[in-house]
């Protein structure tokens, strides 16, 4: 009967064991650790994002080694590309989705929500080795970067400077970039045609750092990461020449390259698949901390919004 008694009690304590470990298998930020998650996320988008979420990947990834949460980058077009064809979980972007992509996500069933990030200050930028260039205004990135009436050189642009050519590096027709700068400076008219386009930023940088003549521009991130061979120029909007940095950027006076940066997530894959809301969950708990780090120089935004992003993210998957 002794003996009886002693299995019985081995059992319940074992019992006991196993279920305090599962509950402590959760980390203190409410990610889960320990090998409770388990599978594949889908993310693929915008290059100029992809430095916020490469690094989100890493440190939910450390802590979810069951978890594959590989960042893609094919452009904030390329992403959303597949996004409404129901590829990918999170479509990564540097400016808002636009009418035609939501018509063709609609048509495929794909509902969505849009998550804000961080704040970008679009940079043009120049070589070190630039003397010349101080600041520009809006028009005269006109006449360096639209077709019609390029500047062949840049006493073209203004009177005093040299007549050298001009060298024109920009991102791809696939980023969002491009469409950032297509419509606040282009204003939807067709870049000059001998501009050497990318999709990879890390190309502009090897553009413009290689010849004091050429010109450029990505996002602030990259300026950043780049800033001990790159000078960023400052912008006249309109109320005199701003550089971009955290402050004018959040505050917008940094006009009119100041922007949001995205994420759009698939509502089905929130609901269904833990992972991706854990992964959501991270992402709004650590982006403004990573964003604003000084290994990727974005701006974060007030810690109200990710709460308020917070319980968006929540009511989705029904918590």
């Amino acid at each position: 009967m002794k003996k009886m008694k002693s299995v019985y009690l081995l059992a319940v304590m074992s019992l006991i064991l196993v279920f305090a470990a599962a509950c402590g298998n959760k980390s203190e930020d409410g990610a889960a650790g320990g090998g409770d998650l388990s599978g594949k996320i889908k993310i693929d988008g915008s290059s100029t994002v992809f430095p916020i979420m490469e690094a989100v990947s890493e440190e939910f990834q450390a802590a979810n080694p069951d978890v594959k949460a590989t960042v893609g980058v094919s452009g904030s077009g390329g992403g959303f590309e597949k996004f409404v064809r129901g590829e990918l979980d999170l479509s990564n972007a540097s400016r808002p989705i636009k009418e035609e992509e939501k018509t063709a996500a609609k048509e495929k069933g794909i509902e969505f929500t849009e998550f804000e990030l961080a704040k970008d200050g679009l940079s043009v930028v120049v070589s070190k080795e630039n003397d010349f260039i101080d600041h520009l205004t809006v028009d005269e990135l006109k006449k360096i970067f639209l077709e019609k009436d390029a500047a062949k050189t840049w006493a073209d642009v203004r009177e005093g400077w040299p007549k050298e050519k001009i060298e024109v590096f920009a991102p791809g027709t696939d980023s969002g970039t491009y469409d950032y700068f297509d419509e606040v400076i282009l204003e939807e008219k067709p870049m000059r045609r001998d501009a050497q386009l990318s999709e990879d930023d890390n190309v502009l940088v090897q553009g413009v750092t290689g010849s004091k003549d050429a010109i450029g521009f990505f996002g602030y991130a990259y300026y950043q990461a780049n800033k001990d061979k790159l000078k960023a120029v400052p912008i006249d909007g309109g109320n005199g020449p701003v550089e971009p940095n955290p402050e004018t950027i959040e505050s917008g006076e940094y006009a009119p390259l100041s922007r949001p940066l995205f994420t759009y997530v698939n509502n089905k894959s929130v609901k269904e698949n833990e992972a991706v809301y854990e992964y959501m969950k991270f992402t709004l708990e650590n982006a403004g901390e990573l964003a604003s780090s000084d290994t990727i120089g974005y701006v974060s935004l007030p810690k109200e919004k990710y709460e308020e992003q917070m319980k968006k993210l929540d009511e989705l998957a029904g918590k």
